[in-house]
């Protein structure tokens, strides 16, 4: 019930419920001075801010379209290079699945071991020298 009140209230406040030759009467709180200035000063600050906004838009929808174009470049240099390492792959599996495949492996891993171990023995025989 008071909530009733409280509207049937503030509505009187704001029209005084009097009816003054077939229309009703403005309160004395409504304000009367509205300031032509003020609103053209108001529209033209809005005015600039969506300027702004919208330059501000299309600087963002530039950079992504090119963020899209670099990813794009991207994806298919790593297509490119997926395929190319899968025919990597394949060639080696190639080679160790062939039996002089694995022996050419082998023997080129015996090189390298051999290769590191003089290596090793060269410099002990220098320091024991020195």
């Amino acid at each position: 019930m008071s909530y009733r009140r409280d509207n049937r209230n503030s509505r009187s406040a704001v029209f005084d419920d009097a009816l003054e030759e077939g229309g009703l009467r403005a309160s004395s709180s409504y304000p009367h001075n509205i300031n032509e200035h003020d609103n053209d000063k108001a529209i033209n600050s809005l005015q600039d801010r969506v300027i702004f906004l919208k330059r501000l838009t299309g600087d963002i929808h530039e950079e992504v379209e090119s963020h899209n174009r670099l990813l794009d470049r991207m994806g298919n240099k790593m297509d490119i290079s997926r395929g190319i390492m899968s025919g990597t792959m394949d060639r080696f599996k190639m080679v160790f699945e062939k039996k002089s495949g694995r022996r050419t492996c082998i023997l080129a891993g015996v090189f390298v071991v051999s290769f590191v171990i003089i290596y090793y023995l060269i410099r002990i025989l220098r320091y024991a020298h020195s």
